[in-house]
């Protein structure tokens, strides 16, 4: 292993033994090179996160085919066809109009992509997402209509947290979030919240997957 990745592997082991069992670690690799990915690869770890299309299709062709690729970023229509033959989950689902971009392309080589709707809670008008009231609104029209994206599988739901140091607005904002995740599947969803700054609380909130990059990996590249 190269040594300016030589402090990869114990970040992970330090940043596992917080982790609750049932909670899936994401090592968010976006900005950081095939290098430091195989670093954390060869420790063990499989499910990576990226968020520009580009950049996800340069890895996935340089690295093991066993890894699997969450799609953690904003997700254009026009870049959909070029990750749907290998993606394993697309977080970052924020509209309609993107699942039915999504459904066609996966209809188109008969394959069934799973996904995560993005809701948005937090205080910051910038974040992108689905608002509850939206959210609520779709799901209650795909419980009465049915579901119209039969290759699409929505397994939960992903957010952030207000941009804060108030504990009680971030708890609140994943509270929400878990909240919205019964909703669109109230069995066994998965509630994607939580990074390098906020993945304990988000966990005590009921996440069950954590997006964490800084802490791994270093400060982007």
């Amino acid at each position: 292993m190269d040594n300016s990745y030589s402090h990869i592997p114990a970040h992970i082991t330090a940043i596992r033994h917080t982790l609750p069992q049932g909670v899936t670690l994401i090592c968010v690799s976006k900005f950081h090179p095939v290098e430091a990915i195989r670093a954390a690869y060869d420790a063990g770890e499989r499910d990576f996160g990226e968020s520009r299309v580009q950049e996800l299709l340069l890895k996935h062709e340089r690295l093991p085919q066993d890894i699997r690729w969450h799609f953690i970023g904003h997700l254009q229509t026009n870049k959909v066809r070029s990750i749907i033959p290998f993606v394993h989950l697309i977080h970052s689902v924020d509209s309609e109009h993107l699942m039915a971009t999504i459904q066609r392309e996966a209809a188109r080589i008969g394959r069934t992509v799973n996904v995560l709707l993005e809701v948005h809670v937090a205080r910051e008008t910038t974040k992108s997402g689905f608002l509850p009231d939206e959210l609520e609104n779709v799901v209650r029209r795909w419980k009465t209509e049915g579901m119209p994206y039969p290759n699409i599988h929505v397994l939960g739901v992903m957010g952030m947290a207000s941009l804060t140091d108030d504990e009680q607005e971030i708890r609140r904002c994943f509270r929400e979030i878990h909240r919205l995740a019964l909703l669109v599947n109230k069995d066994t969803p998965i509630v994607s919240m939580g990074m390098s700054d906020d993945y304990l609380q988000a966990v005590d909130e009921g996440s069950t997957m954590v997006r964490i990059g800084t802490d791994i990996f270093g400060a982007r590249q």
